[in-house]
């Protein structure tokens, strides 16, 4: 059932408990398809969070050691799956944070094939700040379920109120940002790390 947060070019659904399965599936397909060069792929996002309401889009890291040398190993398989590479290759730095821009770099692929599922392929460095952040970002709410209603109505209340997609991935990041600050804390406290990868 889909949650009634629709406007001109947005669609907030209501969690679906097959999206875990289906994410994990699409990892091992991308995880064969990639290797070597693939480290590993991740579930990331808001449709790997259980009871989270998302956009019915699957997003997937992968983790490289060389961004070009990804990008050129890369082009090929993932065009047979249906994807192509967009031209967006810098992630947001969250406030308050110094770090050059190039920390953040990655690579960026999706599919919009009719008929399959849609996916926002990230790919980025290895122990780089955002590959960590994206993961972190998913282990805090697996780990704090009670966050997740709220969040997952601040953006249906925005995907309604503004209607298009850029604008509402602007005005979402800070609310990431603050986020982040408390997951931070959580991983200090709790000794989280990504360096093992946790369950779809």
């Amino acid at each position: 059932m889909a949650l009634r947060y629709r406007a001109a070019v947005m669609f907030i659904a209501a969690y679906d408990p097959d999206w875990r399965h289906q994410g994990a599936a699409l990892a091992g397909e991308l995880q064969a398809a990639l290797a070597p060069s693939a480290l590993r792929v991740d579930h990331i996002g808001s449709t790997s969070i259980p009871g989270m309401a998302a956009k019915p889009v699957f997003d997937v890291q992968v983790s490289v050691v060389d961004l070009d040398d990804a990008a050129a190993a890369f082009d090929g398989p993932l065009a047979a799956l249906g994807f192509c590479r967009r031209p967006y290759e810098q992630d947001h730095v969250p406030a308050g944070r110094a770090d050059p821009p190039h920390l953040w770099a990655k690579r960026y692929w999706n599919r919009r094939v009719p008929g399959e599922q849609q996916v926002n392929l990230h790919c980025r460095v290895a122990g780089a700040p955002n590959e960590r952040l994206a993961l972190l970002f998913r282990d805090w709410f697996r780990a704090h379920p009670h966050a997740v209603p709220a969040y997952a109505r601040f953006k249906g209340v925005l995907a309604e109120a503004v209607g298009d997609r850029e604008v509402y991935t602007h005005v979402k990041d800070p609310v990431v940002d603050l986020v982040v600050t408390v997951a931070e804390e959580w991983a200090a406290a709790t000794g989280w790390s990504p360096s093992v990868p946790t369950p779809a």
